[in-house]
């Protein structure tokens, strides 16, 4: 039987002692009306059967389709204690024996009630909190953040797209912000290894969608806002509105605004916290822009860049991140004024940074897998038409070649940006190659068909090939290119999978590049393949060759 793409899921992370909490005085907090007799104690809570321990409340959700009291029974057989629901599912709840809470609305609650059962709320001790929202450079902050923080000498934790760590440990990722049940979990289970400070990615979806409910950070960072999730959201302002909600006194203490997009000035206007604001004039929309802090940009080169915070009272720190590109930089200093906001002494951060460089580096974000001589090949998360433009031009900055374009969309996701990312790739790229990224249950030769069609009407002149799948199409696009050339794969990032009608096919864009580039007969790294199959998949003899 094939994987789906729910299968092979890394583990939710959980404390290895939860303290009980008694199912009385749970019912007693939350619940309207209460069917049985809410005895006995919990030690966790979830949402999923499949993540579901012996003494967990089993959280039953209406979702797009289904509603979760379907699988009632199945939690009573993994060893639930009781079910938390809706006056929609409380009758078939209550066929399986367990008390029923019940609730108004059980998403609304989770926030609330996972906080109680893992002691993981505002009033609770935790670890220093930091949040980081925006369109783009969440994931480079968060983790640029996380070591920034062990640098000075802190253990700590993240959550991101990519990774959680706890204390040195490291764990792949599920989704960008998880659901409150995971994310009050591994809170818990950071508190218990003693971490002292968790840097976070929080996503528009992650605040609406009420993941990070029961929580309040200590510092939240906004980075930006671009043309994306308008399939969720319909139309910017709404975006916008949602990012905005992170700054309100429930779930932050204070924040950090990037003043780079236009957005970012009136997230700081209409924040109702304490903000900071940062700037770096050399990628403002708003030339005019004045910021609380600004980002000086110095040498650019293909193992970093080079820049200078100044900030009040004549602070300055000067540090080299690790990646190109001038956004780098700029995600870098939002970095070091978020840990300054949060407490931490000045004295202490120039001590651990200033002429040094940042020991993160992004997984996935602008990650060279080429060798020192032939193309260099970057291969990068980014997903957006401002993704794009900034990355595109960050590569141009350090190439002396010809720059080639590699890139697909995301199928069942928003559509309204594909025309813009097509525009965005071909204007600035000298060669651009099309493919396919995540299908999902989308046509795939229809979206590379948007994607040939916007970039033929941006630049009719441009020289544009279309190649599927994408195993083909990095080893044609190393043939287009040659010595000091670079290739710009954009998409697949990080991730070691591809969703085809809702399979997950084992994929690594930073293998596939290296062997298309080791068959064209350039010196390449060899780190292997990043992550083991799972045990039901069979591994391709030669991924380069899977199309043939």
């Amino acid at each position: 039987m094939l994987p789906t793409a729910s299968d092979h899921l890394p583990p939710v992370l959980r404390p290895a002692a939860p303290s009980a909490r008694p199912l009385r005085e749970l019912a007693g907090r939350f619940a309207e009306r209460t069917i049985g007799e809410p005895t006995g104690q919990a030690t966790g809570i979830t949402v999923s059967t499949t993540d579901l321990r012996a003494g967990d409340v089993f959280v039953a959700v209406r979702g797009g389709t289904r509603h979760g009291v379907e699988f009632a029974r199945e939690a009573a057989r993994r060893g639930a204690v009781a079910i938390v629901t809706d006056d929609a599912g409380a009758a078939a709840a209550a066929d399986t024996g367990l008390p029923v809470l019940v609730v108004d609305d059980p998403r609304a609650q989770l926030g609330a009630l996972s906080a109680w059962i893992y002691r993981t709320g505002p009033g609770d001790p935790l670890p220093r909190l930091f949040a980081v929202t925006g369109t783009n450079g969440k994931t480079s902050v968060s983790h640029l953040l996380d070591g920034i923080l062990v640098q000075l000498g802190v253990v700590t934790g993240l959550s991101s797209t990519a990774e959680r760590h706890v204390a040195g440990e490291v764990v792949v990722s599920r989704l960008t912000t998880p659901e409150a049940s995971e994310f009050h979990a591994l809170l818990a289970l950071m508190r218990e290894r003693g971490v002292e400070a968790v840097s976070t990615e929080v996503s528009a979806q992650g605040l609406t969608r009420h993941r990070v409910d029961g929580l309040r950070f200590d510092v939240a960072g906004f980075t930006n806002l671009t043309h994306d999730h308008l399939d969720d959201y319909g139309d910017m302002a709404t975006y916008l509105d949602a990012k905005l909600a992170l700054f309100r006194g429930e779930r932050a203490r204070r924040g950090v605004i990037s003043l780079d997009s236009a957005a970012g000035d009136e997230i700081a206007r209409r924040s109702e916290i304490p903000v900071t604001t940062v700037v770096t004039p050399a990628l403002a929309e708003d030339a005019d822009a004045t910021a609380d802090w600004t980002v000086e940009i110095g040498a650019e080169r293909a193992d970093g860049t080079e820049f200078r915070l100044r900030g009040p009272d004549a602070r300055t720190l000067s540090a080299t991140v690790p990646v190109i590109g001038r956004h780098m930089a700029a995600n870098a200093a939002l970095a070091i004024v978020m840990a300054y906001e949060s407490g931490y002494e000045w004295e202490r951060i120039t001590a651990a940074l200033d002429g040094e460089r940042i020991a993160a580096r992004p997984p996935g974000r602008t990650q060279l897998v080429s060798g020192p001589t032939g193309p260099a090949v970057y291969v990068d998360f980014g997903h957006s038409a401002d993704a794009f433009e900034k990355t595109l031009a960050a590569v141009r900055r350090v190439t002396s070649g010809r720059v080639l374009m590699l890139f697909g969309a995301d199928g069942d996701r928003d559509t309204t940006k594909r025309a813009d990312m097509a525009r965005t790739a071909v204007t600035g790229s000298d060669i651009l190659v099309v493919t396919d990224h995540h299908p999902r249950h989308e046509d795939p030769d229809t979206i590379r068909r948007t994607l040939v069609d916007a970039a033929r009407r941006a630049r009719p002149d441009a020289e544009i090939h279309e190649y599927s799948p994408p195993e083909r199409a990095i080893v044609e696009a190393v043939r287009l290119v040659g010595d000091g050339d670079a290739i710009l794969w954009a998409g697949p990032g990080h991730q070691d999978y591809r969703d085809i009608r809702g399979v997950r096919t084992r994929y690594s864009a930073r293998e596939l590049a290296r062997r298309a580039l080791r068959d064209a007969g350039w010196p390449v790294p060899e780190p292997g393949w990043p992550v083991p199959y799972p045990p039901d998949e069979t591994p391709l003899s030669d991924p380069a060759r899977a199309w043939e």
